[in-house]
């Protein structure tokens, strides 16, 4: 993919130890304040799976059939798609790719499979793990939204180990003990990747002409 303002950033975690809701707060945040004038988005991933209570097809998920989907594995319409729990999903490449090169920074959230695949595609994606404190606050975390059944949270647990082993694929990691500290831990990750030399060439190349004479 050609040189785009935009960052890539992919969150991958266990269900249950905030990610969605780190990207949430942190999307909030830079709405209100945003010193380097980009703006950042959340993936609209593509899946098979039933919409739970509240949740918008376009807005929260794309919400197809099984053998739409299967048809656009065919067609290549995914950065990469995985099958979780009997339901598929994927990240479209298309829409990805345009956003990025409009300057906005895109965040997906997806596995250790996922990321493993798109940061194949992409190298410059960060790729950031967030881990729970403890397994009982995650257990606890699970149990508190009153979603799933004891057996769906026991399934949940059994992945949430499967997923922890493949934290040292991730160039970041951030433990969320405390929601505020890793918030401040993910915002750092964010300016960081914005302030990196390749990114302020070209978002300052009219400046840095004009301060050189040229």
């Amino acid at each position: 993919m050609a040189q785009a303002l935009g960052n890539l950033f992919i969150l991958a975690a266990p269900s249950g130890a905030g990610k969605s809701s780190l990207i949430k707060a942190l999307l909030e945040k830079h709405t209100q304040t945003d010193m380097h004038n980009t703006q950042m988005q959340v993936s609209v991933s593509h899946t098979t799976r039933d919409p739970r209570p509240g949740e918008v097809d376009g807005q929260h998920y794309h919400f197809v059939s099984k053998d739409a989907f299967r048809a656009m594995i065919e067609d290549d319409v995914f950065f990469e798609w995985a099958e979780v729990f009997g339901n598929y999903y994927g990240t479209s490449k298309v829409v990805i790719e345009q956003t990025l090169r409009q300057g906005i920074d895109v965040f997906l959230d997806i596995d250790w499979q996922g990321a493993r695949q798109v940061k194949a595609q992409i190298p410059d994606t960060a790729t950031i793990f967030v881990a729970p404190p403890s397994k009982q606050e995650l257990r606890r975390r699970l149990t508190a939204r009153n979603q799933d059944s004891q057996d769906v949270i026991d399934q949940r647990m059994e992945k949430a180990v499967a997923e922890i082993s493949h934290y040292h694929e991730f160039d970041y990691v951030i433990v969320n003990d405390d929601f505020d500290a890793a918030l401040a831990e993910l915002d750092a990750i964010v300016i960081s990747r914005r302030l990196r030399k390749e990114k302020q060439v070209v978002r300052h190349q009219a400046l840095f002409d004009a301060l050189l004479g040229q």
